[in-house]
């Protein structure tokens, strides 16, 4: 990914642009922001320029993209580069000479394999495994060992550490030496939705740089520049439904299908929207209930923040049109009826504090909150709220 395809953060890339050009980076950043607003895909794109074999020196564009390092980096495969976020321990034993043989290595390595597949076809998932404690002491030892040799080639080694919040108190500490006596031919790049729970003295030892949330306007010409084959309303649905996450409008953008009512994330939407009808009818609220734990259950982390999400817009879209019955720029112009109808018969309902907690469950399910938890206290609140006198 070059500079040209980084969507926003024009000024945090400015910044980085010029310390690369100039040979003044930092020996370890800490890349802060909202989830999903391309923090290690920049990461990425520093570790390519620093080894890309076409990029010409003050070259604005970025990296060749097709280099055979450039290649590698984008499969994980660079010897300069290392990756890491959370995994499994069942990965990390060592000095088991059977461990090919051992079942739980075997699937505990399918299911790293299938997070990688998943970051290649998508730079802006941040991968991390369920089943994983957090970024775990072993990661850090390896790291510790393969910063002690030179780099191969290029001009230094880089460590990108995803969801740097998650490491292990153990790793942390052992992380800190690193990054108290750095090697010179070491670049750390520390990505962090969370800082806050980092260590205050990894913090210091790193150069902050702050990313900001993508805004629509910002998307919405990045699509219309890159993506002209997405045209109205589906440009319109990305751009709104995605709310500023990358991670979010890449899959958008990336699994549309020819009828769009048929689109994984409609079915969603409208099962989202089957769920708020149980809320909403006395006669069915067990149903909802029921449905709670069901979704829970069967749904993944990702397709239950699309579907509060998609009440989150829905509830925008009803707001709007109890204040402005012609109200035309909805995120759901495909259901606009539904949307009528709700605002007629919920005529004072608290949206703010509707969004609110819609925001919090969305939240609490990005940081591994119990998905049962975050619903059922979701439902039991949500209802009181919409049927408000």
């Amino acid at each position: 990914m070059s500079w040209n395809n980084i969507i926003g953060q024009k000024q945090q890339v400015r910044v980085l642009q010029k310390a690369l050009e100039t040979g003044r980076l930092a020996h370890a950043y800490l890349f802060t922001g909202p989830d999903g607003s391309g923090k290690e895909s920049v990461a990425f794109e520093i570790a390519s320029l620093l080894n890309c074999r076409q990029a010409a020196t003050g070259n604005q564009a970025g990296s060749c993209e097709r280099c055979p390092d450039c290649v590698q980096i984008q499969s994980f495969m660079h010897p300069n580069v290392e990756y890491i976020f959370p995994v499994e321990s069942a990965l990390l034993d060592a000095g088991d000479s059977t461990k090919k043989e051992n079942k739980r290595f075997t699937d505990a390595k399918e299911r790293y394999d299938k997070l990688l597949e998943q970051k290649k076809q998508n730079p802006y998932l941040s991968p991390a495994m369920e089943r994983s404690m957090g970024i775990l002491t072993e990661q850090v030892i390896s790291l510790q060992h393969k910063a002690m040799f030179m780099p191969d080639e290029g001009t230094k080694k880089i460590f990108i550490i995803s969801q740097a919040e998650r490491l292990h108190p153990s790793a942390a500490n052992k992380l800190l030496k690193l990054l108290e006596e750095p090697p010179p031919h070491v670049l750390f790049i520390l990505v962090s939705s969370r800082p806050e729970a980092l260590l205050p003295t990894i913090r210091s030892r790193c150069q902050t740089v702050r990313f900001s949330r993508i805004t629509h306007l910002e998307l919405r010409l990045w699509l219309q520049e890159n993506r002209p084959e997405i045209e109205e309303p589906a440009l319109s649905f990305i751009v709104s439904f995605s709310r500023g996450n990358l991670r979010l409008a890449w899959e958008l953008m990336n699994n549309r299908d020819s009828n769009t009512s048929e689109t994984a994330t409609i079915v969603l939407r409208n099962q989202a929207l089957d769920y708020l009808r149980q809320i909403l009818t006395p006669s069915r609220f067990h149903e909802a209930i029921i449905s709670c734990e069901q979704n829970a259950k069967n749904l993944s982390r990702d397709d239950l923040t699309l579907f509060l999400a998609a009440l989150l817009l829905f509830f925008q879209d009803a707001n709007h049109r109890r204040i402005d019955p012609d109200f035309q720029e909805l995120n759901n112009p495909d259901i606009s009826d539904t949307i009528n109808r709700f605002a007629k018969n919920f005529p004072n309902p608290d949206f703010f504090r509707i969004s609110t907690i819609t925001e919090e469950a969305i939240r609490g399910i990005e940081r591994n909150a119990s998905p049962l938890l975050v619903m059922a206290s979701f439902t039991a609140e949500i209802r009181g709220l919409l049927q408000r006198s």
